[in-house]
């Protein structure tokens, strides 16, 4: 918490996961604080049944929940419910807590202190998924606890017009419940860009603000709130000066928002007539009603480890199908980029069994994971190939360095296509393959990956810290993460003319492609193709039909020379 504003007034600074401008009513949701205590049981047998009673409602409640998760979110968001009604049906949770009822404990007791005990053990380990696997346990025993006590579950399908949710964090289960005409913002002591309450976010297009320290216990019901999901500030009960601010914003947000529609239609080109396609960047089926509603021209950039993250195996080649037919179905005769596996680094699975390694960036990560674990990357592969008869596929492999991993890749993809013959499964014969160039090493000879490959995308986030060995999110040096380096320019210039020579097309789906400073260089170092958030694709068509191709692909070539 930061400087003062008045007697009452503060500002505290988080993260901004979704942008937008809210202001309205705090509502905070406060977990009841449970002093459970151990009371000593005669008929066990009773406290048995219901202990069982109870597990039978939690499932009811959790299917209904579940339910209407899948209808209004979709069935990605509608998942995490399977892990709920997993542990119900744990044998070894279950058993512990029938062992405690059955030595004459109360079974709000025995859930408690059994869920506490595993609970505990999964955040001892190192993993971030397992740690997070903790929340879903206390979560569960908390409702075992409250259907114990005649409690009703938290509610927030009747939140009042204009209100602003605050919480340590928001669980699937409550999200699923929200009205979302009545929401203007959501703000929790929890999460990061990829945490449930930011996709939640982004997909209902409310602005949040997460990662902001305490506010659950510095907001009270009623106070004032302003979420500024651009800057990452929230202001507590502010000045009205502050107010009258804000709300010119807002009104001038809304007014940027309706301009922007006219350009719905408007064909992509710049003032001199050079074409530059726009296409979105996905991680969840869900965007893609805000990616078509922008105008998105096709996906550019599908983030296919969203699939694989979240839970105890890998996803089946049935699972991975329905989702890529679904994109593909959703998506028309439009193209999908379809990027495959890339974890590692930043990201990392449990039932993956990677090790831990002193730079995980420069390790077993992307396509070298892919190419080490060839039945998951085949199992990936066959089901884009079974998809791709929906649609217009594109695979994308991410993280190449060499053109060897191209060859192993594509001979891969070559075996899966002759299984799926043998199996007479029907598979497109025109999927284009194409590469990531989001290292210095892909640059350099993307004269000779271009021979073997039908596209390129550059993901400058990677690209940039490569290149200038700086890591992003240090504040010591993040001084010197400069998209504008010339190191930089000559990369993706040399990528680009090496790619046109070969008649291939070059995108870019790494932030700078959103970034209105950056587009314009984008579009003179000569780029078919710029992949954005879909928020953000009327802002870049607004950028691209205000410049000249020429006149920035002269400034460009003075400023390399």
């Amino acid at each position: 918490m930061s400087k003062l504003m008045g007697v009452n007034s503060v500002v505290i600074k988080g993260i901004p996961v979704s942008e937008g401008i809210g202001l309205g009513r705090a509502v905070v949701i406060k977990e009841s604080e449970y002093t459970i205590k151990k009371t000593k049981i005669e008929d066990t047998g009773a406290e048995l049944r219901r202990f069982l009673d109870s597990i039978e409602k939690a499932k009811e409640q959790i299917r209904k929940i579940k339910a209407a998760t899948q209808e209004s979110l979709g069935e990605k968001n509608a998942m995490i419910f399977d892990a709920h009604l997993l542990i119900l049906d744990d044998p070894e949770f279950v058993s512990m807590v029938k062992g405690k009822i059955e030595e004459g404990i109360n079974a709000e007791f025995a859930i408690d202190e059994s869920a506490r005990f595993f609970e505990n053990i999964l955040l001892s380990l190192e993993d971030e998924y397992m740690r997070e696997r903790a929340n879903d346990i206390k979560d569960v025993a908390l409702r075992l606890i409250r259907i114990l006590n005649g409690e009703e579950q938290i509610d927030l399908k009747n939140l009042p017009d204009g209100s602003i949710l605050v919480a340590y964090d928001l669980t699937p289960s409550q999200t699923a419940q929200i009205n979302k005409q009545n929401v203007r913002g959501f703000v929790t002591e929890k999460g990061g860009k990829t945490s449930h309450t930011a996709i939640i976010a982004r997909t209902y297009e409310i602005p949040a603000v997460v990662g902001v320290e305490d506010i659950v216990n510095s907001v009270k019901d009623g106070d004032f709130l302003i979420v500024d999901g651009y800057e990452g500030f929230v202001y507590v009960n502010p000045e009205e000066d502050l107010i009258k601010e804000y709300e010119k914003k807002l009104v001038e947000e809304k007014r940027r928002k309706e301009e922007l529609k006219s350009f719905l239609y408007v064909e992509s080109k710049t003032q001199d007539g050079k074409r530059i396609k726009l296409f979105a960047n996905i991680a969840h089926i869900e965007e893609i009603d805000a990616a078509l509603k922008n105008g998105a021209e096709g996906i550019g950039l599908f983030r296919t480890e969203f699939l694989f993250m979240d839970r105890s195996q890998p996803p089946s080649e049935d699972e991975q199908f329905e989702v890529y037919k679904t994109v593909l179905e959703k998506m028309e005769d439009k193209p999908v980029i379809i990027r495959t596996l890339d974890v590692g680094g930043d990201k990392n699975i449990s039932y993956l069994n990677i090790d831990k390694e002193e730079n995980p960036f420069l390790g077993y990560r992307a396509i070298r994971l892919c190419l080490g674990n060839k039945e998951l990357f085949k199992t990936q592969l066959r089901a884009l190939l079974r998809a791709s008869i929906y649609g217009k596929l594109k695979i994308m492999f991410p993280m190449i360095t060499c053109i060897d991993e191209v060859y192993q890749a594509k001979w891969i993809i070559q075996e899966a296509k002759e299984e799926l013959k043998k199996e007479n499964i029907s598979y497109s014969q025109n999927i284009e393959i194409g590469i990531m160039i989001e290292t210095p090493a892909a640059a350099v000879i993307s004269d000779v990956l271009a021979k073997e490959v039908d596209f390129f995308s550059i993901g400058t986030n990677d690209l940039i810290q490569y290149t200038l060995a700086v890591d992003r999110t240090n504040d010591k040096v993040s001084y010197l993460y400069n998209p504008l380096h010339p190191a930089i320019l000559r990369l993706i210039k040399m990528t680009v003319e090496n790619a046109h020579k070969r008649g291939i097309e070059v995108g870019v789906c790494g932030e700078i492609a959103s970034n209105q400073e950056f587009v314009p260089v984008l579009i003179g170092l000569g780029v078919d193709e710029l992949s954005v958030n879909p928020s953000k694709i009327l802002n870049v068509k607004k950028k691209i039909l205000q410049t000249s191709y020429e006149e920035e692909n002269l400034c460009i070539k003075e400023l390399l020379n």
